[in-house]
This record gives structure tokens, sequence and C-alpha cells, in this order.
């Protein structure tokens, strides 16, 4: 397999209102710290655009991504009753279409397709987070990550709306380049936090 044409590489700059709409993205990230500022610019660009936001987390995740929001005076308690706003445990998630180890995908699409009806109220433009392929994939579960990746990208197709997605680069190893690149190519972006990081998870990529 081979990594797409349009796969590309941006900062963690990345304008949000430009990739938001139309982009599956992926960050490799060294620190939570790192991820909550990608994701809170991310959720912040998207209720100052007025677009709904789903958000699929841990619970601590989720816990420290509403006290940065909640610093940039967001009302999210407002936010969340017009379902503007729409935080998820991403454990909880799971258990919804996870079947013998492995994403079902009737689960999967009855699952999400309920939170986007809610989402779209209004007519407004959508964009997730999703955290359970980390998740799935730190278990070592390569194969169902994978596999959530590719209903991911045929549920965003069908849809109409921006993903975003990301994994600790701890969780890579040596090993794992056959699968790593599997999951870039599910991706038409890579926010990577620095330098080394680019140049490591490129080598895993084509190493």
């Amino acid at each position: 397999m081979e990594i797409k044409s349009d796969w590309k590489r941006c900062g963690t700059k990345v304008f949000w209102n430009d990739v938001a709409h139309k982009e599956h993205v992926v960050q490799i990230y060294d620190t939570d710290g790192m991820l909550l500022n990608t994701l809170s610019d991310f959720a912040a660009d998207g209720f100052n655009a007025g677009d709904s936001v789903i958000v699929i987390a841990t619970a601590d995740h989720l816990a420290k991504l509403n006290i940065l929001l909640s610093a940039r005076q967001f009302d999210l308690k407002y936010l969340i009753a017009k379902d503007q706003y729409i935080p998820l445990d991403a454990d909880q998630m799971l258990l919804k279409f996870m079947i013998n180890g492995s994403p079902d995908e009737i689960s999967f699409i009855k699952a999400v397709t309920t939170i986007m009806k809610k989402a779209r109220k209004n007519d407004r433009q959508v964009r997730a987070f999703g955290e359970m392929v980390s998740l799935l994939w730190q278990s070592g579960n390569n194969n169902a990550t994978i596999r959530l990746e590719e209903l991911w990208n045929n549920f965003c197709s069908s849809e109409n709306f921006g993903l975003f997605c990301a994994y600790p680069k701890s969780c890579f190893s040596t090993d794992s380049g056959a699968a790593v690149l599997h999951i870039c190519s599910a991706h038409s972006k890579l926010i990577a936090s620095d330098q080394e990081s680019l140049s490591e998870i490129q080598y895993k990529i084509v190493g």
C-alpha cells in the first residue's frame, strides 16, 4: 500500500477553518498538552464558526479540554444544551459497536448517525474529534484500529464532515510500520508536533 498523493504534513498551527469540513486529519503527539492545545483550537474555531463540535475522547482529556475551553469564555453548558458541543466518553462509545474485539459496521453506523443527527440541527456544519482508534491501538488491537479508521473514512465521505483523530507518538514501536502505513493512508493530513516527530513517523512509513 502506498500513501495517497494528497497526504500532507502540517504543523500544529494548522488553520482549522481551511480543513475542518473536508479533511480526515491525524495528529501524532508527544504530550497530552500538545494534543489538548490542538484540540482546543479545533473546537474553539468550530464554535466561532457556528459549527457543531463532536468530541469523543477519554474522560481525562474531556475534563482537561473543558477547562481550556471555559478559560476561553465559552459557555459549555449552553453549547451542550443546544447540541453544538457534544462531548462523549470514548470507552463508552466503543461499547456501542465493538463485537468480539472488532468494530461491527452496522452498530457503528447506527451509533454515529444518531450523534450526527443531533449535531446537524439548524443545518450546522459538523467537525468531530475521535480518540477511539487510539484506545484500540494502545490496547494492541491493530486490526480493529485499521478497520475503525476505514469505517470513519466511509462515514466522512457520505456525511461530508471533517474528522480529527490523534495517537500518542509513544505507542508506535519499531515493528509497527505496516500498521502505521495503513493508519496514515486513511488520512489526508498529518499534524506532527515537531520535526523529530515528522522524521520518525516518515521513517516508520517508508522504512
